[in-house]
């Protein structure tokens, strides 16, 4: 397979625009461009006065910046997201599986295709967890799985996120901007909707209560204003309508969690948490955390209260077992990936490290616990310095990384000041696990801003862009 070439969303390779593009086509060549300035502007303003920012850490100029937004979308044929969602669902039904399994039989482990230690030495991996009966078998009640699209079109899983997951308000509040500054395209095109995803995410929450519950009182677990995707947490409380709560809101009497409210106590049975497993509970993780809720890990174990995501989810979207997904589809549902992997080099294996030492230069290489496109070495822009820094990392600790090859990802066309030009992108769908595996219609669609960048990640410059399922 080759990862040389990039396939153009918008365009053939004789330069004629593909169906599913045609309106669009049609509507920047008709709309004067001083007009299409005056929406970029009147889009920026509004996602201000919305307050639509995320927070980055170690900025000096301030602590919080709005995502680019670029207004023209990114279109997917219904046809084309039917195979997308039903890879989508196949994979979040393996990554259950092999939670379930690791903290139970592991049988995976016992039959060999995943080396132990990969497992059971992971900083990621939760012993309080092991033993313990999770609502339904749902581990990953909230994914999101990026995917790129290479070579001539097909798509490949890039990572699992499984941890919190975020990036969905921004998904909503595109969509929102783009009803509002441009229906006319909507006129145009069957696009399918994605605002009921506050709704999907509530019922798929309420599903997997502990049993018994009748009407399930759902919060949201925040770390507080100072985490970068505050904005979300409130915007998703808000929609849900639920409440935002912090660890001291809540509190732990006879195995069961509480809110505190103005008219007294009141029994929480469903977590959303968007804080990290090493915060959620002083007494069992991190002493010094005050985010979280002392007791609540003891509540969790005696069934009285779900986490979503459940504790130890993070072993399962670790890079370091991501190169398994294909091997946990086949073991555990007895069905060939219909999502293939990015092929990928493990640094722990000799003749992997061996390799990626002498093509340092046409690799992308990546910390195994890394996140955010932060601690990555991309090979064909790095300098001869950087790479021989990044060498001496890896002989330090060659188990802590992986490499890939540089995937010349998709572009879509987004407005710059000179007109209409590529940009890089990247794809995130939202699967919601309970009784069903559910998702809305597209994603989070991820551009990289800057002319050849292939990151597309908001804290390194990225932007975002509306994903349309074109309805037939």
């Amino acid at each position: 397979m080759s990862f040389d070439s990039y396939y153009n969303e918008m365009y053939l390779a004789d330069g004629s625009v593909r169906s599913h593009y045609q309106p669009l086509a049609e509507w920047i060549a008709e709309t004067p461009p001083e007009h299409i300035v005056q929406m970029r502007q009147a889009a920026h303003l509004l996602f201000h006065r919305v307050g639509i920012t995320f927070a980055v850490y170690g900025e000096e100029a301030g602590s919080e910046r709005l995502i680019p937004f670029d207004m023209l979308p990114h279109i997917i044929p219904a046809a084309e997201w039917r195979a997308i969602a039903k890879g989508l669902r196949q994979r979040a039904k393996a990554l259950n599986a092999f939670l379930h399994d690791i903290y139970h039989g592991q049988e995976i482990l016992r039959a060999g295709h995943i080396p132990k230690e990969r497992v059971t030495e992971n900083k990621q991996f939760r012993p309080e967890m092991v033993g313990l009966d999770v609502p339904g078998g749902i581990y990953a009640h909230v994914a999101g799985i990026d995917l790129v699209r290479a070579g001539a079109g097909e798509y490949y899983v890039l990572e699992d996120n499984l941890r919190t997951p975020s990036g969905v308000s921004y998904m909503l509040e595109n969509r929102k901007m783009m009803m509002r500054l441009v229906p006319e395209l909507f006129a145009r095109q069957s696009i399918a909707p994605v605002e009921h995803y506050p709704d999907m995410l509530l019922e798929n929450l309420r599903s997997v209560a502990p049993t018994g519950v009748e009407n399930p009182t759902v919060v949201l677990l925040t770390p507080g204003q100072f985490n970068s995707a505050y904005f979300e947490h409130a915007f998703l409380a808000q929609q849900m309508g639920i409440e935002l709560v912090e660890g001291p809101d809540l509190f732990v009497r006879d195995d069961a969690v509480y809110m505190r409210t103005t008219s007294g106590p009141q029994r929480v049975d469903v977590i959303y948490r968007r804080i990290d497993d090493d915060f959620l509970d002083p007494q069992a993780f991190r002493a010094d955390s005050m985010l979280g809720v002392p007791g609540l890990v003891e509540a969790y174990r005696k069934g009285k209260v779900t986490l979503a995501n459940a504790i130890g989810t993070g072993v399962a979207d670790d890079k370091s077992i991501y190169p398994y997904v294909p091997e946990m589809i086949r073991f555990y549902l007895g069905e060939e990936p219909l999502l293939n992997n990015v092929p990928t080099y493990q640094l722990s294996f000799k003749d992997d490290l061996a390799y990626v030492l002498a093509h340092l230069a046409e690799l992308v290489v990546k910390e195994v616990h890394g996140s955010g496109g932060y601690g990555m070495l991309i090979g064909p822009t790095s300098t001869e310095r950087e790479r021989e820094a990044y060498r001496q990392r890896i002989l330090d600790a060659p188990e802590k990384f992986i490499a890939q090859p540089t995937l010349s990802l998709s572009t879509c066309p987004i407005f710059v000041e000179q007109g209409v030009a590529p940009r890089h992108i990247d794809l995130r769908p939202f699967v919601l696990s309970g009784k069903d595996v559910m998702m809305v219609p597209g994603g989070l669609t991820r551009v990289a801003l800057r002319e050849g960048s292939l990151v597309v990640n908001s804290s390194q410059g990225g932007g975002t862009k509306d994903t349309w399922i074109v309805e037939e």
